[in-house]
């Protein structure tokens, strides 16, 4: 593997070869990735982007299970995973799909170490507005929704997915169902459709992988949520919040003919191959006449997923996980402070093989809560940062019913310097927000953070319970220091670290 530059991005092929590119005088980024995992593929393309903009540094991709020896070494437990590296040792890293705060460290890290030459505009773009960049990404690659990549569907399967597209005026492929989302993002656009009053039907692309492979294709869009209108694709997430908020949504609706119900709106739940409802049982049945599996392995996958109320399917074992991912379900888990068992899918492939048909989904680790499939470490992640997981453990009666209150106390004291803000301390909203990250930052301070734009309950309940009808809020071991003004008053003062350090 060179080591050279040249605006390009290198696959790793093993440790040795990264280490020896560390030694050389260039900024080193790294993007652990999966190819299960659709953010990683859509931060891929930003990846690719940021590597011709920034031609003097070093650009590599690492597939995360694939060089387990690499990832360990960085401590990846999710993807898509940065790692940002100068003169041989890291500097920092980012964890997510955040196309603004990437282009923000990359400029830093490249840009600090060629003083000379500014930030490429394309960079600057991406910082400044990460969803229209998303957006134009299939257009720049050679390809648009018009120009579909679907030709290589089947004649069946594309039939398909366009009787689903065109089942109801309004429809959304996501992750779970309306009444239970696995995903914010999902239920982020669920929230926005009923907010707008129009009924919609939906699919759950967790329960069948041919239609979540195929819709990427057929869209020619990566991720998930999907939200389709009189069969047209609107877009994902960022897109219908957008439209929601400045009145295009309901515009189009309108436009559209689309009829607004109510504000209780009517759903209906389209997912035929896997009924996202069904249990264990049912939906192994609902399995067994296509997938062909052996009936005594059924009942003995049955048998294991039931074993415990929750239960992980895992490379290793909990105290000593195989890969990066399987670790970081388990603390989540741990974090929540449920008891649960677990199978060490290494130790028998038939089970390891057989799960994968089972229950329709393709990689490890594998989380089901009463018998149901939730999901694997991504979808775990994000359950838990929204609070959904221990919502859901609650549901089925597996932990006590957390109250809102509870659950704002346990942000509050989630880190000994809370931040609530809106952004996050790489990519702050609004200027109060940046104000306190810098000042925070210039005392040396470590501090966790929350934001607020990401979860309306939060933000709402969190003024009750404060009694602060303003963010930023600064917390300190579980009491309110202030907002902004109080923080930059604490600072001139001087009084800053020492009031958060007593």
């Amino acid at each position: 593997m060179g080591s050279g530059g040249g605006g390009g991005v290198k696959d790793v092929g093993s440790k040795a070869d990264l280490d020896d590119a560390l030694r050389g005088a260039a900024p080193v980024i790294v993007h652990f990735w999966a190819s299960w995992c659709a953010a990683s593929k859509q931060m891929d393309q930003v990846f690719a982007h940021l590597a011709a903009d920034f031609p003097h540094a070093l650009f590599f991709r690492v597939e995360a299970e694939e060089q387990p020896e690499i990832s360990e070494a960085y401590a990846v437990s999710a993807v898509p995973y940065f790692v940002f590296c100068k003169d041989g040792r890291t500097i920092d890293t980012l964890e997510g799909a955040d196309p603004s705060s990437l282009a923000n460290k990359v400029a830093k890290v490249a840009s600090d170490s060629f003083a000379g030459s500014a930030s490429p505009a394309t960079s600057l773009e991406m910082a400044d507005a990460p969803t229209e960049t998303m957006k134009k990404l299939p257009e720049e690659n050679g390809s648009s929704h018009n120009e579909s990549p679907s030709s290589d569907l089947s004649d069946a399967l594309r039939m398909r997915l366009q009787q689903l597209v065109n089942s109801h005026p309004v429809f959304l492929f996501m992750k779970g169902n309306p009444e239970q989302p696995k995903c914010r993002f999902s239920r982020t656009v669920v929230n926005i459709l009923k907010d707008e009053g129009v009924e919609f039907g939906s699919f759950n692309i967790l329960m069948d992988d041919e239609v979540r492979e195929g819709m990427k294709k057929f869209s020619n869009w990566p991720t998930f949520p999907q939200l389709f209108c009189k069969g047209e694709l609107v877009g994902g997430c960022d897109i219908a919040v957008a439209m929601h908020e400045n009145g295009e949504l309901k515009d189009l609706f309108r436009e559209h003919g689309v009829p607004v119900i109510s504000k209780e709106t009517k759903v209906v739940d389209s997912t035929k191959t896997l009924s996202s409802d069904a249990t264990v049982q049912e939906r192994s049945e609902e399995l067994s006449d296509s997938t062909g599996l052996d009936a005594a392995l059924s009942s003995r996958l049955r048998v294991l997923i039931n074993s415990s109320p929750v239960m992980v399917f895992m490379k290793g074992k909990p105290d000593e996980p195989k890969c990066g991912f399987s670790r970081k379900i388990i603390e989540i888990l741990q974090q929540e402070k449920v008891a649960f068992g677990s199978f060490d899918i290494l130790s028998d492939d038939e089970v390891r093989q057989g799960l994968k048909i089972f229950s329709n989904f393709p990689s490890y680790p594998q989380l089901y809560m009463g018998g149901e499939l939730i999901g694997g470490s991504d979808i775990a992640l994000e359950m838990h940062k929204s609070g959904e997981l221990k919502k859901t453990l609650a549901e089925k009666g597996i932990i006590s019913e957390v109250t809102p209150e509870d659950r704002l106390k346990n942000l509050i004291t989630s880190s000994p310097v809370m931040l609530f803000m809106k952004g996050t301390p790489d990519a702050p909203r609004c200027g109060f927000s940046s104000k306190v990250v810098d000042a925070l930052k210039k005392e040396g301070i470590d501090f966790g953070s929350f934001d607020i734009l990401s979860n309306e309950e939060v933000r709402q309940g969190l003024k009750a319970y404060s009694n602060w009808p303003t963010y930023p809020q600064l917390y300190y071991k579980g009491e309110l220091i202030g907002g902004c003004d109080i923080v930059l008053e604490l600072q001139n003062s001087g009084e800053l670290k020492s009031t958060l350090s007593e």
